[in-house]
Formats: C-alpha cells, sequence, structure tokens
C-alpha cells in the first residue's frame, strides 16, 4: 500500500465573484522511499496540491471533494489538533522561501527545538543537541555557529539548509518540497538536491517535490505526474517522460527546456503538429487543443503510463 494517497481531490476558494477551482480533481500516489515529482507552470495547481495534504489553508479555501490518504489514515477527515500532530512530524514541509519561512526573531536553535519538544517531547537540552546534530547533517560546517544565528544572519543557501533540518528533524516519512531551490543560484541548487537524495537514501524518507523547473525533476524524481489549469495531464516514470511524452502540455514543457537556440526552421504549424503528433485512432487532445483545458478520459498509454485525452 502507498505511504500517500490522493483520491479525486478538489480544492477551491471562495470568493466573492464565486468558487475558484485550485485543484480540480487530481488523484496519484507515493510509495515508501520513493520521489513523485509535480511540474507544471505557475498557476497549475502544484502548490496548493501540496498545502492540501496538511491542509495549510486560507480562511475562504476547503477541500471540497475527494479524500487523502496517509498510512491507512483519511487525513483530509481530520481537525486542526489532529494535524497538529502530523505536521512536522510524520509530514514536514520545505516551503519556496526559505528567507520567510523562518521567524526573524528567534534564533535557529529555538526554532529548530520547538519542533522537537512539540513533536517528541524532548527536554530544552536534549533539544538543543539535536538541533545542533541535525545541522551536522545537512553539512553545516560551522554549526554551533549557525544554531545561535537569527535568520537575517544567514545566506539563502544557509537558510534553506536550516529549513530542510527542521523539516527532517523528527524524521518525518514523507517530505513535500515545494520549489525548494528557486530562489538559490545553480551551485547552490546542486549542493541541495545531492543533499536532500542523500538524506532520502539514508533515511527512506517519501518525498514529494514540487517544481516548474524540469532539469531539478530529472535529479530528483522516480515518478512525475504534470499538471495543467488544476488537473493531471500526463503521469509516468520520469524516463519515459522524457523518452516518449504524450500530451502536448508535456512536449511544450520539454520543448522549453531542451531549446539551445532561440532561432528554428519550424513554423508555428510544424510546432503544433509535432505537439499533437500522439493523437491515434483511439484517442487525441481535442479538448486542450481548442479551449486550453485538460481533456477527461484517463488512459493508460504503457507500463505506469497514463494521459489525459479524449477517447474516440
Amino acid at each position: 500500500m502507498a505511504l500517500l494517497e490522493v483520491n479525486n481531490l478538489h480544492t477551491y476558494f471562495a470568493t466573492k465573484r464565486g468558487l475558484v477551482k485550485a485543484v480540480r480533481g487530481i488523484s496519484f500516489s507515493v510509495e515508501e522511499g520513493r520521489t513523485l515529482g509535480i511540474v507544471g507552470e505557475s498557476g497549475s495547481g502544484k502548490s496548493q496540491t501540496a498545502m492540501s495534504i496538511l491542509q495549510l489553508f486560507e480562511s475562504n479555501q476547503r477541500i471540497y471533494d475527494g479524500s487523502i490518504t496517509f498510512d491507512g489514515e483519511v487525513i483530509s477527515d481530520f481537525g486542526e489538533e489532529k494535524l497538529r500532530k502530523i505536521r512536522g512530524n510524520d509530514i514536514s514541509m520545505i516551503f519556496q522561501e526559505p528567507m520567510t519561512s523562518l521567524n526573524p526573531v528567534f534564533t535557529v536553535e529555538q526554532q529548530i527545538n520547538e519542533v522537537l519538544m512539540l513533536h517528541q517531547s524532548l527536554s530544552k537540552e536534549d533539544a538543543s543537541k539535536k538541533s545542533l546534530a541535525m545541522l551536522e547533517s545537512v553539512k553545516i560546517s560551522n554549526a554551533s555557529k549557525v544554531l545561535k544565528s537569527y535568520p537575517h544572519q544567514l545566506s539563502g543557501g544557509m537558510s534553506q539548509r536550516v529549513m530542510i533540518a527542521m523539516a527532517l528533524a523528527c524524521n518525518p516519512r514523507l517530505l513535500i518540497a515545494d520549489e525548494p531551490t528557486t530562489a538559490l543560484d545553480v551551485i547552490i541548487q546542486a549542493e541541495i538536491l545531492n543533499l536532500m537524495n542523500d538524506l532520502k537514501h539514508d533515511l527512506n524518507t517519501s518525498i514529494l517535490f514540487i517544481t516548474h523547473d524540469l532539469g531539478v525533476i530529472s535529479q530528483m524524481a522516480d515518478d512525475v505526474i504534470v499538471m495543467h489549469g488544476g488537473k493531471i495531464v500526463e503521469a509516468a516514470p520520469i524516463r519515459e517522460i522524457f523518452k516518449n511524452a504524450k500530451h502536448p502540455y508535456t512536449k511544450r514543457l520539454l520543448a522549453a527546456f531542451l531549446k539551445t537556440d532561440i532561432n528554428s526552421s519550424k513554423n508555428e504549424k510544424q510546432v503544433q503538429e509535432d505537439l499533437f503528433s500522439s493523437e491515434n485512432e483511439i484517442y487525441d487532445f481535442r479538448m486542450f487543443r481548442e479551449t486550453n483545458k485538460a481533456d477527461e478520459d484517463w488512459f493508460k498509454v504503457g507500463d505506469n503510463h497514463f494521459v489525459a485525452c479524449t477517447l474516440k
């Protein structure tokens, strides 16, 4: 059985102009010790999917339909008190901006200690020892100095390492990483990705990795789902996505990632034909072509490879 199962999830915002449907009926699972990547452009519903798992919602937001099951328990039915016991303990999250996620008025030690004292009932002294050990585990060389520092005294890369240490302090079974390397330069980004992979293998942690960067996904994920307009348009093992993408939206993302020259001999018509070249006598992408919305049918095109299409 999968560690995390999301089934037909609908997450909406209630506004004066009606419901804004951020996540529109998606289903996926994360296996123990594996990394699932969620990729898509800004506004595709990636981050709202992550927020839905721990119900880190705005006041006008909630799950309207579907279920989220973690380790056999339907956590989408949990109240706030039960969710607090899971957040930061069994499921941890690394947010996009470490500088805004860390509290500026508390030291690193105080912030990691709080997690350990709350979830593991450690004394202040024992929590401080473990906090130091966690900073050392994420390869911070001057860990004792960083422990006494405030967030504004740290660089972006150092702040992200602190966020990872805090997220892993209670040995969570699932780590949700929401674009954790967006604000970092490429060298620090590579170090953070290598660190997360090392920790995944050492602790057998499952990871839900959210990004718009296919280069990052290629380094991190075992499997990937592609989101567009709040729905999943394609799901497959990572190698299959790069070798044999079917959906035109996935192909468009890959083309943007792999493109090395802005000059192209292909005209717009040829580009469009390439994007829709997977259409055959069984299925097509007529809804996506005409309305830029995901087609309604979900069709298996290979081993663990599915695509949103319209069956003929």
